[in-house]
């Protein structure tokens, strides 16, 4: 302690760098307690250790504007994500993800966040019966940390001690209704959907292109041609971060035209129905779902793709890989995804979503009923 001649008690350690004597400030006493200026000492020492002077440490964090609270060190990460072109439902999951962090710990310093700190947020997490949701938060949480280490503000990622502390829960495959007659079903109680024209539309429409529900649900007026029949989504929107063309059926020109005069003055094909500003948000479609009277256990909105999938690969007619291309699936060899990256396979692509229209719209007819005459007596 450096007691000055006017009274006041200031803590400062003393060390040696690079053949250097200096001194670093801890504080000033009362304010700063002897237990947290021995803890800034400790943190010090083991900079030194690792060979970075404290005081060049703590200039350089002060240049640079760098808070060290945990919910600081999460949004720099996230905006260094967008910047190198994340997909944006990707960065959405992120930040949802984070929300459940920052009321534990979002600002505390993230020095000082521990595995019993995150192990109890990932406990209570579970505890709600969300068990993927308590893994995902583990894995971004470590993203943090780790950012937290690579920029000066943490020494470890907390997270890597409670690998196998977590509950392993068995995957459940999203639902889906694959059976001719099931979709046919499905698709004229869609047609006899009494909510919201716009809500109607997108799950009229998902049927026809099978694209990811996040992809639909962010679908923008701008992405479409309907004159050459085609919607480009960019590679930010993507999964896989790589751009996707959807050819249009004229059933889906057909949607789309009558949606436009409802929503074509604006950004998004399916706004929010509270703002235009937003986009429609993720829980609207299965809950439209659930409206027309299918269970979470039968059918999601991601479920089109599964029936896709399978329909389309049982029809026999078509290239398995256009059918992954339109998937936007990406080839799990590297080798072949190498050979298979610049085919297209558009002119079958279009006719099979064509073709793949056509064939719901006969599913669809298939359960009409047809009026007999009655038979004459005699």
């Amino acid at each position: 302690m450096l007691v000055q001649t006017t009274g006041s008690k200031l803590w400062r350690l003393a060390y040696r760098f690079a053949g250097k004597q200096k001194s670093l400030a801890l504080g000033i006493y009362p304010t700063v307690s002897l237990a947290d200026a021995r803890a800034e000492r400790d943190e010090a020492k083991k900079l030194l250790a690792r060979g970075i002077d404290p005081s060049a440490q703590r200039k350089a964090n002060k240049q640079l504007g760098k808070d060290s609270s945990f919910r600081a060190v999460a949004e720099e990460l996230i905006a260094k994500l967008e910047r190198e072109g994340r997909a944006q439902v990707t960065l959405e999951k992120k930040r949802w993800l984070l929300d459940f962090a920052y009321p534990a710990f979002g600002d505390r310093p993230i020095a000082e966040i521990t595995a019993p700190d995150l192990l109890a947020l990932l406990r209570e997490i579970e505890g709600r019966g969300r068990y993927e949701t308590a893994k995902r938060l583990r894995s971004t949480c470590g993203m943090v940390f780790r950012y937290a280490i690579a920029t000066g503000r943490a020494e470890r990622d907390p997270s890597a001690d409670l690998r196998g502390a977590l509950t392993t829960h068995q995957v459940v495959h999203r639902p889906a209704i694959v059976d001719p007659v099931g979709i046919g079903a499905l698709l004229r109680a869609i047609d006899g959907f009494d909510g919201q024209p716009t809500t109607q539309a997108a799950l009229r429409l998902a049927a026809y292109v099978f694209v990811r529900p996040g992809e639909l649900r962010l679908a923008e007026w701008e992405e479409f041609d309907l004159d050459t029949a085609e919607w480009k989504i960019p590679a930010k929107k993507m999964k896989m971060r790589r751009p996707h063309r959807v050819p249009l059926a004229r059933q889906s020109l057909a949607i789309l035209r009558d949606l436009q005069r409802i929503t074509g003055n604006g950004r998004w094909l399916f706004p929010s129905v509270r703002t235009f500003v937003r986009a429609m948000s993720e829980n609207t479609l299965n809950a439209a779902l659930r409206r027309l009277g299918y269970s979470r256990d039968e059918m999601c909105i991601h479920g089109f793709r599964s029936a896709a999938s399978t329909l389309l690969n049982e029809m026999g007619r078509w290239n398995p890989d256009a059918i992954e291309r339109q998937l936007a699936h990406q080839e799990a060899n590297a080798v072949r995804r190498a050979y298979t990256h610049n085919a297209e396979y558009w002119s079958e692509r279009v006719a099979m979503m064509q073709a793949w229209a056509d064939f719901l719209d006969k599913l669809r007819e298939g359960g009409k009923m047809v009026r007999l005459m009655k038979a004459r007596v005699g």
